[in-house]
Formats: structure tokens, sequence, C-alpha cells
């Protein structure tokens, strides 16, 4: 059996409420994975906490087989991190900050320079280049941040929203990244609130709600734990996630 991409157990995190509760979660290598939930139900934290920017209360991550709280290090090698903010250095050119990021991963600076210009041709940024990142629309500065978390080449990639802020081309050319880097063997994580796009994209989606997982499966399962047939993801969400079904 292959080694999980990702395996959390027992996750919790608590502020005033449990944010996430007791929450378990199971990827293999090269799925694509929507999480799903209303506003507050705990998917950014869950996200936050994966790739180690917050520290759960309780239960365990394990990356590729690393266990992400013992050696943090050794899984962020690994791991990829897009927030729905993308985060620049305004000052620097789009190569520039491709250069930067390179740093810090250690890539070696001919691999940086063929995926840099690989990624930047990829999302339609290679005329812009040399433009400092704080010239770029709300959509490039997306895609700019989002051929960072590549650039070192990830096992597991966690987006959050990654198509906020996008006109449909751009949409389209993320969405289409997405899908070749699935193919190619990566694991994708993402949340969005486009449940459209969940439908296209994912194997399989988790709904979240109150930081609990409510349901989990491929689309025809989860249509068929709602009992809607045929019906579109977005049916299938509202019909779940209804205080009464629940």
């Amino acid at each position: 059996m292959a080694e999980l991409a990702l395996q959390v157990e027992q996750l919790t995190k608590r502020f005033i409420a449990p944010a996430v509760d007791c929450l378990n979660l199971m990827l293999p290598p090269g799925q694509l994975y929507a999480l799903l939930g209303p506003n507050g139900a705990g998917k950014t934290t869950t996200l936050r906490m994966i790739v180690g920017l917050l520290a759960p209360d309780y239960g365990s991550i394990r990356i590729f087989g690393i266990d992400a709280l013992a050696d943090p290090l050794g899984a962020k090698r690994l791991t990829a991190w897009l927030p729905d903010e993308p985060m620049l250095y305004d000052k620097l050119t789009a190569l520039e900050y491709l250069e930067f990021i390179a740093g810090l991963w250690n890539v070696d600076a001919a691999v940086a320079a063929k995926r840099a210009e690989e990624l930047l041709r990829w999302l339609d940024l290679w005329a812009q280049r040399d433009q400092r990142c704080e010239e770029f629309s709300r959509g490039m500065k997306q895609k700019t941040a989002l051929a960072g978390a590549l650039l070192h080449d990830p096992q597991l990639l966690i987006l959050d929203e990654p198509l906020s802020g996008l006109d449909a081309a751009m949409a389209r050319q993320v969405k289409d990244l997405l899908l070749e880097r699935a193919r190619q063997g990566t694991t994708v994580m993402l949340t969005t609130h486009v449940l459209e796009v969940a439908e296209r994209l994912a194997e399989r989606i988790g709904i979240i709600v109150r930081g609990r997982l409510l349901a989990e499966g491929t689309l025809e399962e989860l249509r068929a734990l709602s009992g809607l047939g045929d019906s579109s993801l977005e049916e299938v969400f509202l019909r779940l996630t209804r205080p009464e079904s629940r």
C-alpha cells in the first residue's frame, strides 16, 4: 500500500470554542481534494495547522510519513502553501521574487531558472517577468504567488481559495495547472466557496461544519448520501449542511 500523502488524526484546535474538532483526513498521493464548508467551519484553521503555521491543541499530522509536529522542517520541504491573500515583496519583479523563493528552498540556480520560466509561461506571466509585483493586478499577484509555491516542486500543495479575485481566463489557467500537477503526482488540497470548481476539479470532497467532518467522498458518494441523485454539488452541499440534516 502506497504511503499516504497526508494523514491527519484527531486534529483539534480551540479558540473560544472548538474551531477544529477531532478531525481525521487521509489523502493518497496524486489526489485532488477539496475541503468545503460554510464560513467559520474551520477550513482555513485546518490548513494552517497542516502547513505548520498554527499549532494544534491535540492530534497528529503526517506528511508522506513524516511527523509534521516532531519534524516540521522535514514536512515543510515536501509542502507548499498558498493563502487566500497572496504574500509578495512588492519591490521585487516576478523573476526576482522567484529567485528569492528558490534561495529559501536551496533550489539549484539553473534548475530554479528553468522552473521559473516554465511556470511563468504556463501562467501567462512571462511577458511581465521584469515588472515589479506592486504593479500587478490582484489576479497576477495570485498567479505569481502560485508560481512561488510550486518552484521547489512540492509533493503536497495546500491552497486556500486559490481562485479568489481571478477573472475567468486567469481562473482557467490556474485550474488547468492544478489538474496538470495532480496528473504528475502532486497531491493538491484546496478550499473554495465556488462549488462548481470543486465539482469539476476534485476527485474527493470533504465537507466540514463546526470543525467536524460531516461527509466525505466522491461526488457520486455525496449524492448518494444526500439522496439527491444527479444533483449538482451545490444542491448536495446545501442539503447536507442544512441544520435539520445534521
